[in-house]
């Protein structure tokens, strides 16, 4: 990710307090566009991101899903407290070979506790990969954690 706002609304990812050098959001090559408790958007390389056959690796697709719908959680939680995956499921579509893939992350429903993400996963085309669903617990933080 890059050092640049990647946010847009009130809500920052630098709020979350992320400390994204050296994790799986990194090593994907995912590059959050737009991130708001409603609505999150970020791409992904196809390249580095396959299986053996040179097809999207099906994992890959949920990583990003998985990705903007805990930031998204986090920030719909907000200050001291954390959002964790409770439940996360993904139909594939059809497979990318090449270029990058957009998720968009919609807020389906957010309570107290729970909060619950529509993504859908899309190739250069604009074309449909992957349609992912996910479901986050909100706690309060571990203090010093």
């Amino acid at each position: 990710m890059t050092d640049a706002p990647q946010t847009t609304g009130t809500a920052h990812l630098d709020d979350l307090g992320l400390q994204l050098e050296g994790t799986l959001i990194e090593r994907m090559g995912i590059e959050v566009l737009e991130a708001t408790p409603e609505r999150l958007v970020a791409t992904m390389p196809v390249e580095g991101n396959t299986q053996p056959y040179g097809l999207l690796h099906g994992g890959a697709s949920v990583v990003l899903a998985e990705t903007l719908g805990s930031i998204g959680a986090g920030l719909h939680a907000g200050p001291g407290r954390i959002a964790v995956g409770l439940d996360i499921n993904a139909t594939h579509h059809r497979a990318a070979r090449s270029g990058v893939v957009t998720g968009t992350a919609t807020l389906l429903s957010a309570g107290r506790t729970l909060v619950s993400y529509d993504i859908v996963v899309t190739d250069d085309t604009g074309r449909r990969t992957c349609t992912s669903r996910i479901t986050c617990l909100l706690r309060e933080a571990v203090p010093g954690a």
